[in-house]
C-alpha cells in the first residue's frame, strides 16, 4: 500500500511538474523605459487571452535586454535606443535574426528638486559641462558650470551603461554614446533616480518622460535649450510631435525575435495585439505614440518579416519613425 502510494504521489508530481513545463510563455526583457508600455500590453493581452498565456517582462536595461535576446533567452527585447553593432554582431553570431519595431516616442527629460530655484532652463552646452567625461572631479558645484548659480553642491544622477536612454543621453549632450563622467548616482531603475533627485536639493537626473510624468509632485522638470536655439523647451506630448523638443526626443522599440515570431503562434499574436493596442496604452502609461500610418507600416513589416535593423548599429538623434520604416533593413 505504502508503494502504491509512493507511486501516486510521484505519477501526480511529474503532472503538476508536466503542467508547468508545458505553460505558454512569452519573455520580454530589456529597457526601463519601454517596460511601462510592454507591461500595459501584456497585462490586456493575457486577458484578452484569459491568461491562457503568460507574459513576463524584466528590466536589466536595453544593453542587458539585448545581452539575452542575442542568446536566444527572449522572445521580445525592449529597447530604448537602436541595437548596436557589437549586439548586431552577436545576434548574427547566434543565428538570431530580429524584426525591429518602433512603437512609441519618448522626451528624455531633465529633472531637477523642487528646491531648485535657479534653473529655470538649462542649455545643452550647460548640460555637457555638467556631464562630459571632463567634468569629473572638477565640477562639483552648481556655480562652477554657471557663476550665476549658487555654491550648492551638485548631486548627479543617471541611468546606468547598460541602459539606453545613458546612450541617447551621452549621444546627443556628449557628442559620443557612452561618454560621461563616472561619479554619479546610476540605476536601471529610473525610480531610484526618482527618489535620489527629489531627496536632494542640489540633485539633476534624467530619464523617461513618463516617469516624471507619474512624479511630478516630486519634482520639476526642466526646459532644454538646443544648440542654437533662443529660449528652452519644456518637454510634452505637443513638443516631442512637432519636434521642437530637441536634441532628446527619440523614438524607443521592440526587438522580436523572428525565429520566435515564426515558431510560436502566441509571440506573433502578442506582437500584433501590441501594434494594434499602442496608441491608445502609450497614451495610457504617458507617452507619445506613433502616427497612425506609422504603427501601420510596423504591422506591414512584421507581417512581412523584415528582418534588420534601419540603423545599422549606427545611433541618429532626431530621426524620424516614417523615415526609418521606410528603409531597408540591415543585418
Amino acid at each position: 500500500m505504502v508503494v502504491r502510494k509512493s507511486l501516486a504521489l510521484s505519477s501526480l508530481l511529474l503532472a503538476v511538474a508536466g503542467t508547468v513545463h508545458a505553460e505558454t510563455l512569452i519573455k520580454v526583457d530589456g529597457s526601463s523605459t519601454v517596460y511601462p508600455i510592454s507591461e500595459a500590453v501584456g497585462e490586456e493581452f493575457q486577458k484578452a487571452r484569459k491568461n491562457a498565456v503568460k507574459v513576463t517582462i524584466g528590466i536589466s536595461g536595453t544593453g542587458g535586454g539585448f545581452k539575452k535576446f542575442c542568446r536566444g533567452e527572449t522572445d521580445v527585447s525592449n529597447a530604448s535606443r537602436p541595437i548596436s553593432k557589437k549586439e548586431m554582431e552577436a545576434c548574427a553570431q547566434a543565428g538570431i535574426k530580429y524584426i525591429e519595431l518602433p512603437v512609441a516616442y519618448d522626451a528624455i527629460t531633465v529633472v531637477v528638486n523642487n528646491d531648485n530655484t535657479w534653473l529655470k532652463e538649462v542649455k545643452v552646452e550647460e548640460l555637457k559641462a555638467m556631464w562630459e567625461p571632463a567634468a569629473q572631479g572638477k565640477i562639483a558645484k552648481w556655480s562652477d558650470v554657471n557663476p550665476a548659480w549658487p555654491d550648492q553642491p551638485l548631486a548627479l544622477y543617471g541611468p546606468g551603461a547598460d541602459s539606453g536612454t545613458f546612450d541617447y543621453f551621452t549621444d546627443a549632450i556628449n557628442g559620443k554614446e557612452k561618454a560621461s563622467r563616472g561619479d554619479f548616482t546610476a540605476s536601471e531603475d529610473d525610480n531610484v533616480l526618482v527618489q535620489g533627485v527629489s531627496r536632494n536639493k542640489g540633485g539633476l537626473g534624467y530619464f523617461g518622460l513618463a516617469y516624471y510624468l507619474e512624479n511630478k509632485s516630486k519634482l520639476r522638470a526642466v526646459p532644454v535649450v538646443a544648440k542654437g536655439a533662443s529660449a528652452g523647451v519644456a518637454p510634452g506630448f505637443d513638443t516631442v510631435m512637432d519636434g521642437s523638443y530637441q536634441p532628446l526626443a527619440r523614438p524607443i522599440f521592440i526587438y522580436v525575435s523572428a525565429k520566435a515570431a515564426a515558431e510560436k503562434p502566441e509571440v506573433k499574436e502578442f506582437v500584433e495585439f501590441y501594434l494594434k493596442n499602442a496608441p491608445q496604452l502609450v497614451k495610457e502609461v504617458k507617452y507619445v505614440p506613433l502616427s497612425a500610418a506609422d504603427y501601420t507600416h510596423g504591422v506591414n513589416n512584421f507581417a512581412k518579416g523584415k528582418t534588420g535593423t534601419a540603423f545599422g548599429g549606427t545611433p541618429e538623434v532626431g530621426i524620424k519613425v516614417a523615415e526609418l520604416l521606410k528603409r531597408d533593413p540591415k543585418e
